[in-house]
């Protein structure tokens, strides 16, 4: 591959501390949330009987579908 080649990535690994980083530390955390994160959030939620403000920021979505993921009964209960 020449020097001026464009790449991804890096060639020593991350640790997983900047992999796990918490939603709050995100730089584009106090964005609006995704229409994924609307998606999966609302079908969450409909599945808790919860009702969650839908003006949340990526990092508010995040925490709140981690939340809901471990109540899910799709998800976690076998």
């Amino acid at each position: 591959m020449s020097d001026d080649a464009a790449t991804l990535g890096s060639p020593t690994p991350e640790s997983n501390d900047d992999v796990n980083r918490d939603p709050e530390e995100w730089v584009t955390g106090d964005e609006p949330m995704t229409a994924a994160q609307r998606s999966y959030l609302d079908t969450l939620a409909r599945e808790a009987g919860e009702e969650i403000p839908a003006d949340l920021t990526k990092a508010q979505a995040s925490e709140h579908i981690d939340r809901l993921q471990e109540r899910s009964k799709r998800l976690g209960e076998d």
